[in-house]
């Protein structure tokens, strides 16, 4: 499990790092916002801890930026600041817990453990590779925080493909399991609805993601 820590404050950064490390947590530390920023758009993480008085962008900044981005993503406010309104501008930034210092390592630890594994039921249901996100129970699909509207067979294809992500899928699978019928090597509509789904997903973005492997099928990697 890996944690993104957004502290400017080098000796609680230093003391939480220590505590989740001894608990076999992973932990990057960023000690500004945009940092902070940049390790979010390089690295994938469980859970972000993120304090609300940085330099450069403020947490609350950071917090709806993360949001827009990976709603799933669970965040921890961690800061001074005790107040109601804080705490409701916290929230309605996106935030899913909020703790004040200070505060004792033992309820971060049990904090970041009941919002990760919440985590990880809801995520069954959403699939992700780089920043193209797919929500099976909303039947939605974006790219780096842009929705982006499929046809029920575009969907049905990239939901089949981000659920074998890494894996070379053959025309004859698709076939099967997003048409439902048996494959007649005389039509393209595979070829066809893949190129669609390509322009849709790839065109606009970087780094791609849906490849054609030749003579073997589709694979969707980074």
């Amino acid at each position: 499990m890996k944690i993104l820590l957004i502290e400017d404050e080098q000796a609680v950064a230093g003391f939480i790092k220590k505590g989740f490390e001894s608990e076999g947590f992973l932990l990057d530390i960023a000690y500004d916002g945009q940092t902070g920023q940049m390790f979010f758009l390089k690295g994938s993480y469980d859970v972000i801890i993120l304090d609300v008085n940085l330099p450069v962008m403020n947490g609350f900044e950071l917090c709806k930026l993360f949001k827009q981005q990976n709603n799933q993503i669970p965040i921890i406010m961690l800061t001074a600041f005790d107040s109601i309104d804080n705490k409701t501008t916290g929230f309605e930034a996106g935030a899913d817990d909020y703790l004040v210092k200070p505060f004792e390592f033992k309820e971060l630890l049990l904090r970041v453990k009941a919002l990760t594994r919440r985590n990880l039921n809801e995520d069954k249901r959403v699939l992700t590779i780089a920043d193209l996100e797919l929500n099976i129970s909303a039947k939605s699909v974006s790219r780096a925080g842009k929705r982006i509207d499929l046809t029920a067979r575009e969907y049905t294809l990239l939901e089949h493909l981000m659920i074998n992500k890494g894996r070379v899928i053959s025309r004859v699978d698709i076939a099967e399991k997003v048409w439902d019928l048996n494959f007649d090597t005389n039509t393209n509509v595979i070829d066809v609805y893949v190129n669609y789904l390509r322009k849709k997903i790839d065109k606009d973005f970087s780094p791609k993601l849906l490849h054609t492997v030749v003579g073997m099928g589709y694979v969707l990697r980074e």
